[in-house]
């Protein structure tokens, strides 16, 4: 867990303030989203992220020279600043970044142009694949319940280290959870047009319901960097970027719009919503045209609530959200419950 300088409140029960609201945002998606299985190395995870802050660049097509701070990469990669800082060590020591004194920080060594589609760090190809071969067996009811890491290490063909981190990713996601004697368990997930129905009909009636809350407190520097990130991908980055990233993307627009809420029992719902979905979404071939008409569609929000006109965001959300979960019930409808052939994420 987080110290408590970062993650521990202040005192008071008082309506959140913007930047307390974010902080605790930030603390609580990592909380999903950097949880490490007993006894797994914090190593996994930055392998993990460091591989997510590669996609960024060159989705960005970020130019050789470019300051990667912890602050910008936040909102990107939805978990808290002592994780990024692994990555960006990661990526220092594989001649990724490097340091410019007297400036500090690190920069990018390279052109992304310059740099391989599959930068080589260590456990990304192997590992990659078996991660969407798990994913794909659970969703196809391959796997029992309860996995073993011998029945996963055979499946996979990987050797137990490689497989844990592969794990580890998957507890960090919020789909599997390590149990005792080297076994883990899966938790249940959005697997099927009933329960996306169910979980689009929650979400329409909560989403919007928080741009209305009396502690609602719009911040500035959150609904301007969830602005940046939503015109690039709207503008053309939304057809460079990786499927996970899209997903990604996604999930820190409706989570901050949680967070500024100021409640933070939305924001768990949110998250878990999130992750409930994953396996569904990364198994799904994307309509990226779609994709661009539903970045529009956050920025037409984004716009509403920087005009302080909550209502009119809160009417968009509503319909955003009723629009993409009918259509996504319907592909998954018309491929007989399956999500191989689902060609959107709301």
């Amino acid at each position: 867990m987080m110290g408590r300088s970062l993650c521990e409140g202040r005192g008071g029960r008082g309506r959140l303030g913007g930047q307390e609201a974010v902080r605790l945002a930030f603390c609580t998606i990592s909380r999903y989203h950097t949880r490490k299985p007993r006894g797994g190395p914090m190593g996994s995870l930055h392998v993990l992220l460091a591989h997510r802050v590669l996609d960024h660049i060159r989705a960005e097509g970020l130019p050789a020279g470019h300051h990667l701070t912890e602050q910008s990469l936040e909102p990107v990669l939805g978990t808290s600043r002592s994780p990024i800082r692994g990555a960006l060590a990661h990526l220092a020591a594989q001649g990724v970044l490097v340091p410019r004194p007297p400036r500090r920080g690190l920069f990018l060594a390279r052109d992304a142009a310059e740099m391989a589609l599959a930068e080589d760090l260590p456990g990304a190809p192997a590992e990659e694949r078996a991660y969407l071969a798990l994913a794909r067996a659970r969703l196809a009811g391959e796997l029992p319940a309860v996995l073993s890491e011998s029945e996963a290490m055979r499946r996979t063909g990987l050797a137990r280290d490689a497989l844990r981190r592969v794990l580890a990713r998957a507890a960090q996601e919020g789909w599997i959870e390590q149990r005792p004697s080297r076994r883990w368990s899966f938790l249940p997930m959005i697997d099927g047009p009933e329960a996306c129905a169910e979980s689009y009909a929650l979400r329409a009636a909560l989403e919007p319901a928080a741009l209305r809350m009396p502690g609602f407190a719009p911040d500035p520097a959150v609904l301007e960097r969830l602005r940046a990130q939503q015109r690039m991908l709207a503008e053309g980055g939304v057809f460079r970027a990786g499927d996970a990233e899209l997903f990604a993307a996604n999930s820190t627009f409706h989570e901050s719009l949680a967070t500024l809420s100021g409640n933070r029992f939305v924001l768990q719902m949110v998250v878990r919503q999130n992750q409930l979905r994953r396996l569904v979404e990364y198994r799904a071939v994307l309509d990226r045209g779609r994709v661009r008409h539903q970045c529009f569609e956050h920025l037409s929000i984004l716009d509403r609530l920087m005009a302080d006109d909550r209502d009119a965001a809160a009417r968009l959300l509503e319909g955003h959200l009723v629009h993409a979960g009918e259509e996504k019930v319907r592909l998954l409808r018309r491929a007989g419950g399956s999500a191989e052939t689902t060609k959107e994420t709301p």
